[in-house]
């Protein structure tokens, strides 16, 4: 029988349970998936938390993973048994040996990326391509805040807009992390636990501030993430690290500068096939060509979900995180 883990009530870590599960054959539009390697995100705290409600409990958690197809549904085309796919978004249900489904939410995998890069980057790299190249279309010549860019999300974000010309500020926990942000593009790292940030922005700037800020962290940031802006710059919210943001008022943002405020999600950038696809394929693209590396800084059993949860909670990981069922 197959294993998973699974929620049967929100909470701690302690609530990730390895459990046997009974995988049904695939229906319509369906591709049954054994996966051989699964990301670890913050977005799984969030779901495991209550934070960002499940539909039903129990329920088996993870929105990332890699595999091999296993077996088809009816109509479904373009894919076929034997064949090394990967996935990042709804519906959650990664945290599994085995998986259902939908088939439209796959894509291929090319050779020159195995299975665990592919888990290490899907979701966090899906998620950088929105952020650079769509919410805030970074342009040569840029200056960009980075907030956790020691992160999965931050790691690759920092290479990629390296890439496209951009001075990177970045902010993180240690000097650890600051010299692994470094090495990932990132021309000023602000260690934030001993140096006020919006005013070391100020001084990389020279009082200019930034054109974007990309803020995972949330209620701990999000204020002086403001401060760091130019006149109309671009607050990028995505994640609640620290907590969810407060109520904004809006004349805020007048006052600052007349910014522009936003809070998206990669789910909403990928629900269109074709969406999905381009954003996967420029994503396979600069990894291959060597722009953007992938590195995996932790790996965990899947059956050990809850300790790679404490890690990150407690900001003990670094980079991308792979759980191996």
């Amino acid at each position: 029988m197959s294993k998973a883990i699974r929620i049967f009530e929100t909470g701690g870590p302690d609530v990730l349970r390895w459990r046997d599960v009974d995988v049904a054959a695939p229906g319509r539009g369906e591709v049954r998936l054994r996966q051989t390697a699964v990301g670890l995100n913050y977005i799984d705290v969030y779901h495991r938390g209550g934070l960002y409600p499940l539909a039903e409990l129990p329920a088996v958690i993870g929105m990332e993973g890699a595999g091999v197809v296993e077996g088809l549904g009816p109509e479904v085309t373009g894919f076929e048994v034997g064949q090394r796919v990967a996935y990042a978004g709804l519906p959650p249900g990664a945290y599994a040996q085995e998986r259902l489904i939908p088939a439209h939410r796959l894509v291929a995998l090319p050779d020159g990326i195995d299975d665990r890069q592919a888990a290490a980057m899907m979701l966090k790299g899906m998620t950088a391509h929105y952020l650079i190249r769509r919410t805030y279309r970074v342009q040569k010549g840029d200056t960009i805040l980075v907030h956790a860019a020691a992160g999965g999300v931050g790691s690759i974000l920092c290479q990629w807009a390296k890439h496209l010309g951009a001075t990177v500020i970045g902010t993180v926990g240690s000097d650890e992390k600051a010299d692994l942000a470094g090495a990932n593009g990132c021309d000023h790292a602000i260690v934030y636990s001993r140096e006020n940030f919006p005013e070391r922005v100020s001084e990389i700037t020279a009082g200019g501030g930034v054109a974007a800020v990309y803020d995972s962290v949330g209620r701990a940031t999000f204020e002086g993430s403001l401060d760091c802006l130019r006149p109309l710059g671009v607050m990028v919210s995505f994640g609640n690290a620290s907590g969810p943001v407060a109520a904004v008022d809006p004349a805020v943002l007048g006052a600052k500068g007349s910014l522009f405020l936003t809070r998206p999600t990669l789910m909403t950038y990928t629900a269109k096939r074709q969406d999905l696809v381009a954003a996967a394929e420029e994503l396979f693209d600069v990894v291959l060509s060597g722009q953007v590396k992938i590195a995996i800084h932790q790996t965990y059993p899947l059956a050990e979900a809850a300790q790679a949860h404490h890690d990150l909670e407690a900001r003990k990981t670094k980079g991308s995180t792979v759980l191996i069922p």
